[in-house]
């Protein structure tokens, strides 16, 4: 045995053996296999994701629907006005604006909003309002009375551009406290009176040859009636609904101006004041029927007064109209303008014989489109 050749043993003969050897098998990678749905069974993952889409639609849509059957205050938002506005007493500030018709719109949602807020401490009326219907006029005072009587919350008016005739009438839902209604340097109040509209055009007729031949079961049924002038019996019987009216209306006034009552006042001596006529801030400040010359904030600090609260320890807030989508009108409120036969029974309805406290030259072409407003 040569010398160069490795002996058993040897650190060379232990690496030879230990060595792996070149046929031993290598790993194969991983296969990831990817398995696409068929036509199948994606069109029933789509109908699944629809269904379930749909289904939460339904759902929302029935809370929306069920919160909104609870809500009476018709999604108006309460905006702060001044005050300060970490202050948890409250003065609200419930706006009457624009011609009233029916009365329970956005004035009623504004009071139910006030009566379920326990921590509003008093109210400003702010009216500016020509009047509007009777039964308007009326459903709003008497909501504001209960509400003041019921929360034993003062009310203070403060009269806009015009508070004449209804928007008056309204003012009085002051009650009898002192020094409660407050008219800017510029307002227009008083008118304190009843219409009811009417319109002969029967000469027109005749001049065209038209006759009215409708068939009525009694000649009372047209009283009103456009097509003919009013006999003196009926006249008669129309001036009595009217003048019962107005005896309401003068009753509602001395309810909130108690001084009228006494002495010189509605319809006594030579003053009468509920002759419909107009007056300025001065001449209403003379007869008794506003308090005080003044602004929106002079009627806040009243309320303060009333209350003995500070006005730096209150928060003054209104309440705006729901929002519209980018400006755009309602569903509903477009729906009020729709034409068709809707339209004609709007058209019809404003025709009927209805007696308002309105401050106005023209007759008026009040549509139920307007009454769900009252601002």
């Amino acid at each position: 045995m040569s010398q160069d050749s490795p002996q058993p043993g040897s650190p060379v003969d232990a690496e030879i053996i230990t060595a792996p050897t070149m046929n031993a098998p290598v790993p194969q990678p991983m296969q990831i296999i990817i398995k696409q749905q068929g036509l199948l069974s994606r069109f029933w993952s789509w109908i699944g994701w629809t269904g379930f889409l749909l289904c939460l639609m339904a759902l929302l849509s029935m809370t929306f629907k069920t919160q909104d059957y609870f809500n009476t205050t018709g999604g108006i938002q309460e905006k702060y006005h001044s005050g300060d506005k970490r202050a948890d007493a409250k003065i609200a500030i419930i706006r009457v604006t624009g011609s009233i018709g029916r009365g329970d719109g956005y004035v009623k949602h504004q009071i139910d909003r006030v009566r379920a807020d326990e921590n509003v401490k008093g109210i400003v009326l702010r009216v500016d309002s020509p009047g509007g219907t009777v039964t308007g006029s009326d459903f709003i005072y008497h909501h504001l009375t209960r509400l003041r009587e019921e929360r034993q919350l003062p009310i203070v008016v403060s009269m806009g551009g015009m508070a004449a005739s209804g928007g008056y009438y309204v003012s009085m839902a002051v009650g009898d406290q002192e020094k409660s209604i407050y008219a800017e340097p510029t307002t227009v109040t008083g008118s304190i009176g009843v219409v009811l509209p009417h319109y002969d055009v029967s000469g027109l007729m005749e001049d065209y040859r038209v006759k009215d031949d409708s068939i009525r079961s009694h000649p009372r049924k047209q009283m009103l009636a456009m097509t003919r002038a009013i006999p003196d019996d009926h006249r008669a019987l129309l001036q009595a609904h009217v003048n019962s009216t107005l005896d309401r209306f003068i009753s509602i006034v001395k309810s909130g101006r108690p001084s009228l009552s006494e002495g010189e006042g509605l319809r006594a001596g030579e003053l009468d004041l509920a002759t419909g006529e107009i007056f300025t801030p001065d001449q209403a400040k003379t007869y008794g029927l506003i308090d005080e010359i003044g602004f929106i904030e002079d009627a806040i600090e009243r309320v303060c007064e009333i209350q003995g609260l500070e006005l730096s320890e209150v928060r003054v807030v209104k309440f705006d109209p729901p929002p519209s989508l980018f400006g755009l009108p309602t569903l509903s409120a477009a729906s009020q303008h729709a034409s068709g036969p809707t339209s004609l029974l709007r058209a019809l309805e404003s025709t009927a014989p209805r007696t308002y406290f309105l401050c106005s030259s023209l007759p008026p072409l009040m549509t139920s489109a307007n009454y769900g407003r009252d601002e």
